[in-house]
C-alpha cells in the first residue's frame, strides 16, 4: 500500500515540476518601464522564436556594429599577472574580486524577457538602435525575398517605454515625439495601437490623443493612412507602453517579416482598366445592335414567306 501511495506522490511531483517549468521557462525578468528593445510576435511557438529571434539579431547586428564584443571577467591585465613579486593582501584582494567578477551575470546586447502576452517575446536591447537594427533587417528581406524564419511574424521596435495609462502616455509623448512631428519637423503619418491584456485603454480615445499631440507639435502634420511616411506605433501589454516611430510601415507590410518576403502583386493601371471597360461595353453594345438587326431581319423574311407562298399559288391556279 505504502509503495503506491509513493509512486503517486513521485508521479504528481513530475506532472507539477514538468508544468511550472513550460509557464515560465524564460526566467523571472519581464519587460518594465524603461527599457528599449523589439516585441516579436509569433506562431504558437515562443521558445522557437526566440531561437530565430536570436539568430536574425546577431546576423544584422554583426553587419551593422560588428561581432558582439564580450567584456573579459579575467580581473587583472596581462601586465600584473606576470609580476613575479607581489604583495600577500594585494593578491588576495585581486582573487576575491575575480569570484566576485565571473560570478556577476554578464549584460549582453540581446536578452529574452517575458513579454507579458501569450505568443509575444520582448528582446531587450543594449547599444544598439532597435528601430535602425529592425528597418535594416526587412530592408534587406523586402530586396532579397530571402526567407530566414518560420515562426517569427512581426518584429517591432521599442524605443521608448512608459505606464500604460493614458495621462502618463501623453506626457511621455508629449517629448518623445518631438523629433519627428516638432516644427519645422513635418511628415504625413499614421497611428497604430494594439493593447493586450489591458482592458483601461481604449483604441479610438488613444489614438485621438496622440493624433491631438501631433497637430499641436506641428500643424502640418497630417494623417495619411494609404501611404503615410511616419508610423506611431504604440502597444499596450499590461501596464507597459512600448513606442516606438517608424518608416516604410506600409512598404515593409507592417514589418511582417513573413509577408515583406513575397512577391509583390503588379497594380492595375487604373487608366487601361477603364479602358478595357469601355470597350468591352461598347463590344457588348454592338453585339447587342448587331443582334437586334438580325432578328427584325428574320422577323421580316417570316412575313414574306406568306406572300411569297400566295403568290406562288395563285400562279399555280392561273396555271391550270
Amino acid at each position: 500500500m505504502s509503495a503506491v501511495s509513493n509512486d503517486s506522490r513521485k508521479r504528481s511531483k513530475k506532472r507539477y515540476a514538468a508544468s511550472h517549468h513550460n509557464k515560465r521557462w524564460k526566467g523571472s525578468r519581464e519587460l518594465e518601464v524603461g527599457m528599449q528593445g523589439i516585441l516579436i510576435t509569433c506562431n504558437m511557438n515562443e521558445r522557437k522564436c526566440t531561437a530565430e529571434a536570436f539568430n536574425l539579431l546577431n546576423e544584422y547586428a554583426d553587419q551593422l556594429y560588428g561581432p558582439e564584443k564580450l567584456q573579459d571577467n579575467n580581473g587583472s591585465s596581462s601586465e600584473e599577472e606576470e609580476a613575479e613579486e607581489e604583495d600577500v593582501d594585494v593578491a588576495l584582494k585581486k582573487e576575491v574580486a575575480q569570484l566576485q567578477a565571473s560570478g556577476a551575470k554578464q549584460e549582453r546586447r540581446f536578452q529574452a524577457l517575458d513579454s507579458g502576452a501569450n505568443n509575444v517575446i520582448f528582446i531587450k536591447t543594449l547599444n544598439l538602435e532597435s528601430d535602425k537594427l529592425v528597418h535594416h533587417i526587412l530592408s534587406d528581406l523586402h530586396t532579397t525575398k530571402k526567407k530566414k524564419s518560420r515562426v517569427i511574424l512581426r518584429m517591432l521596435p521599442v524605443t521608448g517605454t512608459c505606464r500604460a495609462f493614458q495621462d502618463d502616455m501623453v506626457k511621455y509623448l508629449t517629448t518623445y515625439l518631438e523629433p519627428w512631428f516638432k516644427t519645422p519637423n513635418c511628415a504625413t503619418y499614421q497611428i497604430a495601437f494594439k493593447a493586450r491584456n489591458s482592458s483601461h485603454n481604449k483604441r479610438d480615445e488613444i489614438i485621438k490623443s496622440v493624433a491631438g499631440l501631433v497637430g499641436k507639435l506641428n500643424p502640418k502634420n497630417k494623417v495619411d493612412l494609404t501611404n503615410p511616411e511616419l508610423t506611431v506605433i504604440v502597444e499596450v501589454i499590461k501596464a507597459v507602453c512600448c513606442i516606438s516611430v517608424v518608416k516604410d510601415y506600409t512598404l515593409y507590410r507592417k514589418y511582417n517579416v513573413q509577408e515583406v518576403v513575397k512577391e509583390d502583386t503588379p497594380k492595375l493601371d487604373v487608366a487601361t482598366v477603364k479602358t478595357d471597360t469601355n470597350t468591352a461595353e461598347e463590344k457588348e453594345k454592338h453585339d447587342a445592335e448587331t443582334n437586334k438587326e438580325e432578328k427584325k431581319g428574320e422577323e421580316d423574311n417570316d412575313k414574306n414567306v406568306p406572300q411569297d407562298k400566295k403568290e406562288v399559288d395563285k400562279g399555280e391556279a392561273d396555271g391550270e
